[in-house]
C-alpha cells in the first residue's frame, strides 16, 4: 500500500511538472519555458514536490479507509497545489489572452509571481499538514 501511494505520488509530480512544460511551450515556445524554469526552479520543483506528497498521502488515506471502513466515507484531499501551481503559471497567459481582453488581469499575475509562489509553498504545507492529520486521526481509530 505504502510502496503504490508512493508511485501515484511521483507521477502525479512528474505530471504537474509536465503540464507546467506543456502549458508554457506552447503559450510561450521551449526556449522561454525552459528559461523560466531554470530561473525560478527553486519553486516549480518545491511545488511539483509539494503535490505529490500531497497526492501520495491522500493515495494512502484512500487505500487505508478502504481497507477498513465501509464504502461511502469520504476524506477530504488538500490538494490544493493544483490551483496553486497553475495560478502561478497564469501569467504566461498574457500571450494571448489581450484577444480575450483579460490581459490586465494577467499582467497583474505577472507582476505578483514570487507572491504567487510562496502562496502556492504555502498550500501545500496546509495541504500535507492537513492530510498527515487524517492519516493519523484514523491510524488512532
Amino acid at each position: 500500500m505504502k510502496i503504490q501511494s508512493a508511485f501515484k505520488g511521483i507521477l502525479a509530480a512528474l505530471s504537474l511538472l509536465a503540464l507546467y512544460f506543456a502549458v508554457v511551450t506552447l503559450i510561450s515556445g521551449w526556449a522561454f519555458a525552459l528559461e523560466q524554469f531554470t530561473r525560478f526552479w527553486y519553486f516549480i520543483v518545491s511545488l511539483t514536490l509539494g503535490f505529490g506528497i500531497q497526492i501520495g498521502l491522500y493515495s494512502y488515506l484512500k487505500n487505508a479507509i478502504r481497507r477498513s471502513v465501509p464504502k461511502g466515507a469520504v476524506v477530504a484531499s488538500g490538494t490544493t497545489s493544483t490551483v496553486a501551481t497553475l495560478s502561478c503559471c497564469a501569467h504566461y497567459l498574457a500571450n494571448i489572452l489581450p484577444v480575450v481582453g483579460i490581459a490586465g488581469l494577467i499582467s497583474f499575475i505577472g507582476q505578483y509571481q514570487i507572491e504567487l509562489f510562496w502562496v502556492g509553498l504555502a498550500a501545500n504545507i496546509f495541504g500535507i499538514w492537513y492530510i498527515t492529520n487524517k492519516i493519523r486521526k484514523f491510524l488512532r481509530a
